[in-house]
């Protein structure tokens, strides 16, 4: 794989069922890595946002049940879906906010809040428009505003394979197949050691990027949080902020050796970058200290 350089943020991402926000350090990272990946804004009129003003006027409100996975009907069979556009990657088990605005998509949320509150996310760009491969979203959390407009909160379920379209207007519904990861047992001791790795390169990272950034330097033992190998690697993809293709990438890999191995990678690049920055500011502090 070609020399990768990616954001670390966990600004969006967080596990399946943990609610507790990432440690600082992780999101230290995210300003210090210089990506080589490019997002591009797809000029759809659906926008996500990080925080709500503390002074909202109303609460958000709960519309879904305590469902941690989809029920499928089986691997083979075919399943509708709602299709929403979005310049983010959405991974199973990450939360992703939404505000949607735009008359098409608010009426697929009418829709949707009526239904069964799932939708599918697909990673769009100008360049090459919708990926083939999305992930199933599920409506947490929503707050309907006067102007009709909705902020949402939803978490990412299974992923899903575009098979056709059954509509393109007022908004897209496709059948989709649903994609699972199928690991043999006699795989799953090498995934862990692979997912402790990936682990370990995060962690120094993690290190580096604090060390760059002169910000203190916290514990971050905790960051698989006892994630099977499978949910920790659509995790550490979705930290990898600012570069959606290579996440997309890693969402459509259906094996998970090669996911956490790709991540592996692109990590350890990442460190090698971290590396040799942290050398450069330290040759400049020691020249620019014997000058005076």
């Amino acid at each position: 794989m070609a020399f990768h350089v990616c954001h670390i943020s966990c600004l969006r991402a967080k596990p399946i069922d943990k609610c507790r926000n990432h440690p600082a350090s992780l999101r230290a990272a995210s300003s210090t890595i210089n990506a080589d990946f490019k997002s591009r804004k797809p000029g759809f009129s659906i926008s996500s946002y990080s925080q709500r003003k503390a002074s909202s006027p109303s609460p958000l409100k709960c519309s879904s049940s305590d469902r941690s996975r989809i029920d499928l009907p089986g691997s083979d069979s075919l399943v509708e879906l709602p299709l929403l556009p979005h310049p983010l990657v959405l991974f199973p088990g990450v939360t992703l906010p939404l505000q949607v605005f735009e008359f098409r998509y608010r009426i697929m949320m009418h829709t949707i809040l009526q239904s069964d509150l799932r939708f599918g996310v697909i990673y769009s760009d100008k360049l090459n428009g919708a990926a083939g491969v999305g992930c199933a979203a599920e409506i947490v959390k929503h707050e309907r505003l006067v102007d009709d407009r909705f902020f949402i909160f939803c978490k990412g379920q299974e992923r899903f394979r575009v098979i056709s379209l059954v509509q393109t207007k007022p908004y897209t519904v496709a059948k989709v197949r649903f994609l699972e990861d199928r690991p043999s047992s006699s795989e799953q001791q090498d995934l862990e050691s692979i997912a402790l790795e990936v682990e370990i390169c995060m962690k120094d990272v993690i290190r580096l990027s604090n060390k760059l950034n002169g910000t203190f330097e916290e514990k971050y033992e905790d960051i698989r949080r006892n994630l099977f190998p499978t949910p920790f690697s659509f995790f550490v993809g979705s930290t990898f902020e600012g570069a959606p293709r290579e996440q997309q990438a890693l969402l459509e890999l259906e094996d998970t050796g090669l996911r956490l191995k790709r991540e592996r990678e692109t990590l350890r690049n990442t460190l090698n970058y971290l590396v040799a920055a942290s050398a450069v500011r330290d040759a400049f502090q020691y020249s620019s200290s014997n000058e005076n």
